[in-house]
C-alpha cells in the first residue's frame, strides 16, 4: 500500500525475514510514479524490503518528477539541476527516515533507478557514498553537475554499480551511458556495464542479469 508517513510518498514489500533486512529504494522516471518499477518488486528476491519512492514533482496531466526537463532546449534536453539537488537531498533526508522506521540494514542499502531516477541515484551514491552498498542503474547517465562539490574525495571502496542501457535508445542515447564506465573507473568504482538490443526500457535478459546481479552483491 501507498503511505505518507515519512518526507516522501511511498509504497513498501517487507523482508521475509525476521531481522534487519536489506533495502532497495526504487526511484522512478519522469512522467512515472511509485507504481511503476514496484509491479515487478514480486520477481525480486524476498529477503529484502523494498520501497519504492513518488517523485515530489506532480506533471500535468499525471505523473511525476525528480525535477524538470525542457525537451525544447537546444543541444539535447535541459535538466534543471537546482530541482536535481533537491530531489537529491530529499531522498538523502527518506533514507534517514526509513533506517529509524522500518527494519532495515543500515550497511545494506541498494538504489534501483529507471531513466530520471538512474542520473538522481547516481547522483545520490556519488555524492554520499557511505550511504549506499549498490546501485542497479537502469537507461540512465551520470550528470557531474548534480553531484556535491568535492566528490572526488570521497570513499567509494564499498560501492558497487550495475548500469545497462538500450543499444536502440531513443530517449537517452546509448552514447550518454557509455561515458559512465571511464567516469565511474577513475573513481576507482566496481563495474559492470551492458547493452541490449532495446529502446528506453528492460527486456527480460536485463531484469534476469541485474537480479542475478544482486544476489551476487547482498552480503
Amino acid at each position: 500500500m501507498t503511505t505518507k508517513d515519512l518526507s516522501l510518498t511511498h509504497l513498501i514489500r517487507p523482508s521475509s525475514l525476521s531481522g534487519k533486512a536489506p533495502l532497495i529504494l526504487m526511484l522512478h522516471g519522469y512522467g512515472s510514479d511509485e507504481h511503476d518499477l514496484f509491479s515487478f518488486a514480486g520477481e525480486l528476491p524476498s529477503e529484502y524490503v523494498i520501497i519504492s519512492l513518488k517523485a515530489p514533482n506532480a506533471l500535468q496531466p499525471m505523473g511525476n518528477a525528480w525535477y524538470a526537463i525542457n525537451f525544447d532546449a537546444q543541444k539535447g534536453k535541459f535538466s534543471d539541476v537546482e530541482q536535481a539537488i533537491h530531489s537529491r537531498e530529499l531522498v538523502k533526508t527518506f533514507i534517514g527516515e526509513a533506517l529509524e522506521s522500518y527494519p532495515v540494514d543500515p550497511e545494506n542499502l541498494t538504489l534501483l533507478g529507471f531513466s530520471q531516477g538512474t542520473i538522481l541515484s547516481f547522483a545520490l551514491a556519488l555524492s554520499y557514498p557511505e550511504l549506499i552498498k549498490n546501485v542497479v542503474g537502469l537507461s540512465g547517465y551520470i550528470d557531474p553537475n548534480m553531484l556535491k562539490a568535492g566528490y572526488e574525495k570521497n570513499d567509494f571502496s564499498h560501492l558497487n554499480v550495475y548500469n545497462s542501457h538500450g543499444s536502440v535508445d531513443q530517449v537517452i542515447p546509448v552514447e550518454w551511458a557509455r561515458n559512465n564506465k571511464p567516469f565511474l573507473k577513475n573513481l576507482s568504482i566496481d563495474m559492470t556495464y551492458e547493452e541490449y538490443p532495446v529502446g528506453h526500457g528492460i527486456n527480460p535478459q536485463n531484469f534476469q542479469s541485474f537480479r542475478n546481479w544482486l544476489e551476487q552483491h547482498n552480503d
